[in-house]
């Protein structure tokens, strides 16, 4: 069994007295990542500040490797634990370098002075991060990218058994999303660490972590792996989304419907008409869409933005008598888009759907002969 490095109970934690985390537990195992998730002002930065000795604790407790956190010393927590915050030092005249190797000082003695050994942990933490090249770089002058990359590099120079960051990939591009958080679980998993994160972006929570605690309102609402929390309609709940839905399939989020009477109708299937689903929605034209397989690529956006969607069971025919509904729909809709250049066996009624409209004149676009 992995041990357990970093462990809270019944924890109550604040600013002044004033509990902001209320009754929050969870733990965190060597080789594990855990991320927090939840609403802005749900308590994650409160939570993780006081996991590392930032903050006190007003009632419960806090653990480091077994260890009560009031009863150990700021130079030992901070050989235990580092972190990455979001409050970013802004060194007038440090180096790269030099802000790596600040992580050293917890083993250096009363005058501060680094070691030989001291040095080579840092160059060997700026190699593992990629920071290298920007040894002799002022920290003011490199990326937002390469400064998260080298405030790793000094956080790992700690030789920490537990890694706190707060909201690391906010201002990231999307390659430095990945490389960041694929270095964060090659750490995990090579290094044994316990690694707690906040995350906004709950595609990549859901993607890199083990276990996922979502706060609401500073306590835990929930917590479990991936699979269990990114489950139905849960994460609507959490953030208490109004004005959209959120997929937990794809981990992305989806704008609220026309709530209109559909003015076009769109013949999809297989991907080829969600691009046409997004222009439609961007330019306020209420849209019906089908006849789709219930697992077709297509389902979700349209489940998501067309005001009526028409199914059919997967790996099934369409059964005519389903189709009569959608014609339905289809005669009172000013045009119809087919995006579709062919139909199968299983898709011929579709196909009827299409004949349908241009023995009636309804005017019939081939969305896939237009640009998109």
């Amino acid at each position: 069994m992995n041990e357990i490095i970093c462990r809270a109970g019944a924890l109550y934690a604040g600013y002044g007295g004033k509990a902001v985390v209320k009754n929050v537990s969870l733990e965190a195992a060597e080789g594990q990542v855990v991320a927090l998730v939840g609403p802005n002002g749900a308590g994650k930065s409160t939570l993780l500040k006081t996991l590392i000795g930032q903050l006190p604790v007003i009632a419960g407790e806090v653990s480091l490797c077994g260890q009560d956190i009031k009863r150990i010393g700021e130079k030992e927590i901070a050989r235990l634990c580092a972190a990455v915050l979001t409050e970013k030092p802004s060194p007038e005249l440090m180096t790269c370098a030099e802000v790596a190797e600040a992580g050293r000082y917890p083993y250096t003695g009363r005058l501060g002075l680094l070691r030989k050994e001291d040095r080579e942990k840092a160059e060997e933490a700026m190699r593992l991060t990629g920071t290298w090249e920007l040894w002799d770089r002022p920290f003011r002058q490199v990326s937002d990218g390469q400064r998260q990359m080298v405030l790793l590099s000094r956080a790992l120079c700690q030789e920490p058994r537990l890694l706190v960051l707060d909201e690391p990939t906010s201002f990231l591009d999307i390659r430095h999303k990945l490389d960041f958080l694929l270095l964060l679980r090659s750490l995990a998993r090579e290094r044994r660490l316990a690694i707690i994160l906040s995350l906004h972006e709950l595609d990549l929570a859901q993607k890199f972590s083990d276990r996922v605690v979502c706060l609401k309102e500073g306590a835990v609402d929930r917590a479990g792996e991936p699979e269990e929390i990114f489950a139905g309609h849960y994460i609507e709940e959490l953030y208490d989304v109004r004005s959209g839905s959120y997929d937990s399939r794809f981990g992305s989020v989806e704008p609220l419907k026309t709530g209109r009477e559909p003015k076009v109708f769109v013949i999809g299937g297989g991907g080829s008409g969600i691009s046409l689903y997004r222009k439609l929605y961007r330019s306020g034209i209420p849209f019906a869409a089908g006849i789709l397989p219930e697992n077709d690529m297509d389902m979700p956006v349209a489940e998501a933005l067309a005001e009526r969607v028409f199914s059919s069971p997967s790996f099934e025919s369409i059964k005519p008598g389903a189709v009569d509904e959608a014609i339905t729909c289809l005669a009172a809709c000013e045009r119809l888009y087919c995006c579709r250049e062919s139909f199968g066996e299983q898709d011929r009624e579709n196909r009827r759907l299409l004949d349908w409209a241009e023995k009636r004149k309804i005017p019939v676009v081939f969305y896939s002969s237009i640009q998109k």
